[in-house]
């Protein structure tokens, strides 16, 4: 099959995805944007077919769970007595099977369903792998809900002697942190200004991540920042972790653990990194080296 017949073929599941009713519906279109994805990978059609098979595959997926989570799910059980003391079966709904899918199909889309829009579209625009999205997805919930170990907050005074500004955090997180001034997710910091010894958790989702690291750049660069401690997952292959690896930082080993509004103890999937911005570097180096590697910084070549 040659690109424009893998194209025609795309189109004409876009539309079929606009019209579908049902999760059978639904499936059956995600079957063949996943099946134009891989034939156009396989054989080498170009960006353009892969990207809108791609599109169309999220989409899909997106459009599954959302069906999936109005969908009554089989429990199972034994008819039961109720209160008029006739018995009552319990009320047929439809397994996985009977839909026609499976728990990791099931799973992923209703995973999906739950991204925020931007974050979708950035996964159709190829901007962040379907993967990563998920996965950032499932470890910060937006990170202004995922609280920062007290130890690291205390240590993180220890190098800069007073929190300023803290430009992603919440009423809560603000009970350890203490920051002079922060700001919510409703009061946004990225249109506020940022100024003295800065402590950041910035969300973990793209593209929120981004905005928050070059808006710290920016504001560091400009002079308004002194000082300044991030706190995000390892993300060695994007762009603005390439940008912050200028400056030290520590490469925790292990995970650390958040807190939610709860006091629950939430696991993160994978590892953080701490940077550090400004010119106690020494002092960074003697509180933050208990938590992992430090290293000074990886200039460009």
């Amino acid at each position: 099959m040659n690109k424009d017949s893998v194209l025609v073929k795309l189109d004409t599941a876009r539309f079929a995805l606009s019209e579908a009713k049902t999760i059978q519906e639904t499936k059956q279109i995600l079957d063949v944007a996943t099946a134009s994805e891989i034939l156009a990978k396989r054989q080498q059609l170009g960006d353009e077919a892969i990207k809108y098979a791609t599109s169309i595959k999220v989409e899909a997926l997106a459009q599954l769970g959302r069906m999936l989570k109005e969908t009554p799910r089989a429990t199972g059980g034994q008819p039961y007595q109720n209160p008029t003391g006739n018995k009552q079966e319990p009320v047929e709904t439809p397994t996985l099977a009977d839909m026609g899918l499976d728990k990791r199909t099931s799973k992923l889309a209703q995973d999906i369903s739950n991204l925020p829009e931007k974050q979708i579209e950035a996964v159709k625009d190829g901007v962040i792998s379907l993967s990563r999205a998920v996965s950032n997805n499932h470890v910060s919930d937006g990170s202004f809900d995922w609280y920062t170990p007290v130890e690291v907050i205390e240590s993180a005074r220890e190098v800069m002697w007073n929190i300023d500004t803290d430009p992603a955090s919440s009423d809560i997180a603000q009970k350890k942190i203490q920051a002079d001034k922060y700001f919510t997710r409703e009061t946004n910091g990225l249109d506020k200004n940022w100024t003295g010894n800065v402590w950041l958790n910035p969300p973990y989702s793209m593209p929120e991540i981004k905005l928050f690291i070059d808006k710290l750049l920016s504001e560091y660069e400009s002079g308004n920042i002194s000082q300044a401690i991030v706190l995000t997952n390892n993300s060695t292959d994007t762009q603005w972790f390439h940008s912050l690896s200028k400056f030290p930082f520590c490469l925790t080993k292990g995970r650390l653990s958040f807190w939610n509004s709860k006091g629950e103890t939430l696991a993160a999937r994978q590892g953080q990194v701490l940077f550090y911005l400004g010119n106690n570097t020494n002092k960074f180096i003697e509180n933050f080296k208990q938590y992992g590697a430090i290293v000074r910084r990886i200039d460009d070549n």
